[in-house]
């Protein structure tokens, strides 16, 4: 190792501990949270959300997708979006109804956070998306119904 590739290093290491020390992120929050292993292996939406804690979801109009297409022509990479205008909102998933494992992806909103996420899914073929939002503790969720013209999981 040459002399610049120390000070690099070096300089790199001491100002994530000055950000740290001065209170710019928590070390904590860097690691990533336990996953809900068993949500990821269900196969619709009430059972998605009784793995996560609730007992029933309710359709809700201030779930809105952002980018999720009538069409998708690829189903190996579906753009797919939510937004959530329910105060307190706490996370957003994403279920794709006919896929092996219905839940797709799980984001935590951090309080202060917009509530806005975006992601890619993969679908084998034209199915309802869910977009399900827990907030306050109570589920809601929206659905769009995704045509997909070249299946993604094994079509």
């Amino acid at each position: 190792m040459n002399r610049r590739d120390v000070l690099k290093t070096s300089g790199g290491t001491m100002v994530m501990a000055l950000a740290a020390s001065a209170g710019l992120f928590r070390t904590g929050e860097a690691f990533a949270q336990e996953w809900n292993k068993s949500a990821f292996e269900v196969k619709n939406l009430n059972d998605v959300v009784k793995a996560m804690g609730g007992s029933t979801a309710t359709e809700s109009k201030d779930i809105s997708f952002v980018n999720a297409p009538d069409i998708a022509e690829n189903g190996a990479v579906v753009p797919v979006g939510a937004t959530s205008k329910i105060p307190k909102t706490e996370s957003i998933s994403i279920l794709v109804e006919k896929n092996p494992n219905a839940l797709s992806a799980s984001f935590t909103i951090p309080d202060g956070t917009e509530p806005t996420i975006t992601t890619r899914v993969k679908m084998g073929q034209t199915s309802n998306v869910y977009a399900l939002v827990k907030a306050d503790g109570k589920f809601f969720y929206a659905v769009k119904e995704v045509k997909v013209t070249l299946g993604g999981c094994g079509g």
